[in-house]
């Protein structure tokens, strides 16, 4: 089973974790040289930051590409060297995840509610946003579905719009409900260290 495959993957990994700031911050190296940064709300275990690094052909790190949270402002450190460099007044897309639902946010988008579109794109296997005044476009995957090859569902998505801000919600599957729980419960073993000084494995 997909789900499975996944967490084993998972479990495969070698991790470090380190508890600072109130976040727990996980790192994974995968067999291919892959890694992977996560970070957890302490009390919550609410996900709050994903990225991803992997090396070029010639092995070379590549930066991190975030998935879930956004860049860091300049000075915070805390998720690496990425800056925020769009203009304030251009769409700026985020993953910000909730327990139940993948979440995103696209800021810097003035117009009504009824002018937006969200529809799951099956063929493609994306999310599709698109305004009737053909003010914006954007279409995204959820990459989660992907990893445990999870179909998408219409009926699942839903969006809202207010302070000048779109919110698209998709309620997360049951199982990936379960495997998240598994996940926390995987991550509970591994060993983590407590730090006040900044220095992190993860950045």
């Amino acid at each position: 089973m997909a789900v499975t495959g996944w967490l084993e993957s998972l479990r495969a990994a070698e991790k470090t974790a380190l508890l600072q700031d109130g976040r727990r911050k996980v790192h994974y190296l995968f067999p291919d040289g892959k890694e992977m940064a996560e970070e957890y709300d302490e009390k919550t275990s609410e996900l709050l930051v994903r990225k991803w690094r992997v090396k070029s052909a010639l092995g070379a790190l590549g930066q991190w590409q975030i998935e879930v949270g956004e860049p860091a402002l300049p000075g915070a450190g805390s998720l690496g060297p990425e800056l925020i460099t769009e203009s304030n007044s251009n769409p700026i897309f985020m993953r910000k995840d909730t327990k139940m639902s993948f979440q995103w946010r696209i800021r810097n988008l003035p117009y009504p509610k009824d002018v937006y579109s969200v529809c799951v794109d099956q063929k493609e296997r994306c999310v599709v946003v698109r305004t009737t005044n053909k003010k914006y476009y954007k279409k995204f995957s959820i990459p989660d579905l992907d990893r445990y090859q999870l179909p998408l569902d219409d009926s699942s998505l839903s969006f809202a719009h207010a302070n000048c801000t779109l919110v698209i919600s998709y309620q997360k599957p049951k199982e990936v409900l379960v495997a998240e729980s598994n996940l926390q419960k995987e991550l509970k073993k591994v060993k983590t260290a407590h730090s006040s000084d900044g220095d992190c494995k993860t950045q």
